[in-house]
């Protein structure tokens, strides 16, 4: 089949691209390519995709309307993953514009090129962030995400709202997956594992937020890309028996359904500060602080509705993953 893969250049979009690859399909890749993190990062990524002959790449931004409904126009593709986004809910609190262009007119700009083209899934990413206040473990996707706590995560809520309407309205297969904590090689300079191991290497102090008393539900790159690759088959139906009153607010009368995707097994934030130590061989010095603004406690993703549609639950230990990574930061950065 013929892909597009927005966000190519990124972390998870890079990987995706070179999985969809492998299994024989054509893909269009595409990207901004913006300076949000080292653009060296994203080049090198997109490096690393050159060699693949069913890869294409585009330097085209989602906010550019008339270039987006060209390449849909023009390309006419079967399935898109959608996973370009301005990324970070820190970030979002100084510049909430970037998050209106990327997150908002961009979706729009999806939406409306699978509308006119008549794409059979549309994937996308959605995110742990959007469970905000919520206080009930673990979170399900059956549970009320109304009340967000950054801008970021009400962009990602406005996404799964916007792509319920066009699902509705115009029988638009979509579905959006909230990702948990992702990690692994090739991640993101402005994530803690990324800063922790830059920092500990160059003997520097990592901050540590809420004083270390902290959960996440830490889910490795692969684990991650083997869920979408799997979802990317399993189209949402129209479903004439669900009601708004006693059904999952995960699916809909409508082609619309939304997962979860993380390891299902929350970490406290100093036994993976703990794992990176043992990877790296030193100690880091730690700059303990108070919680920042929009950050949550915990999180932990409940994923028995991904396990049951896909037969795959995420699988990679922490230990192992920061290994993993470790080990490609040493090479890419050529640090001992």
């Amino acid at each position: 089949m013929k892909y597009l893969v927005t966000g190519a250049a990124g972390f998870i979009g890079f990987h995706v691209v070179e999985k969809l690859c492998q299994e024989g399909h054509v893909v269009i890749g595409i990207d901004n390519l913006n300076d949000y993190y080292d653009v060296n990062l994203k080049q090198a990524r997109l490096n690393t995709l050159s060699p693949l002959t069913q890869f294409t790449f585009i330097k085209l931004d989602l906010s550019n309307r008339e270039g987006i409904a060209n390449l849909f126009a023009n390309e006419k593709f079967d399935k898109v993953i959608h996973l370009a986004a301005q990324a970070g809910v820190r970030y979002s609190i100084d510049n909430p514009m970037a998050y209106a262009d990327s997150n908002l007119v961009g979706h729009l700009t999806i939406l409306e090129g699978c509308r006119h083209n008549n794409v059979k899934h549309l994937v996308y990413a959605s995110s742990s962030s959007v469970y905000g206040l919520n206080s009930k473990i673990p979170f399900s996707t059956a549970d009320s995400v109304d009340h967000p706590i950054s801008l970021y995560a009400a962009t990602k809520k406005s996404n799964e709202l916007m792509s319920h309407t066009y699902s509705h309205l115009y029988n638009v297969p979509t579905t959006g997956l909230r990702f948990f904590t992702v990690y692994g090689p090739w991640g993101r300079p402005d994530m803690a594992l990324f800063k922790f191991t830059k920092a500990i290497l160059e003997g520097n102090e990592i901050d540590i937020y809420n004083n270390g008393d902290m959960r996440r539900d830490f889910t490795y790159i692969d684990d991650i890309v083997e869920g979408i690759i799997r979802i990317k088959d399993i189209i949402p139906e129209v479903n004439n028996d669900w009601q708004v009153e006693s059904s999952s607010a995960a699916n809909s009368s409508a082609p619309y359904k939304i997962f979860n995707i993380g390891n299902g097994n929350p970490v406290k934030l100093m036994d993976f500060v703990e794992s990176l130590e043992n990877s790296i061989g030193t100690k880091a010095k730690k700059n303990f602080m108070p919680m920042q603004a929009g950050d949550v406690y915990q999180t932990y993703a409940d994923v028995e509705d991904l396990f049951a549609i896909t037969g795959y639950k995420p699988a990679m230990s922490v230990k192992d993953g920061v290994d993993n990574f470790v080990q490609w930061y040493r090479e890419f950065y050529s640090v001992n």
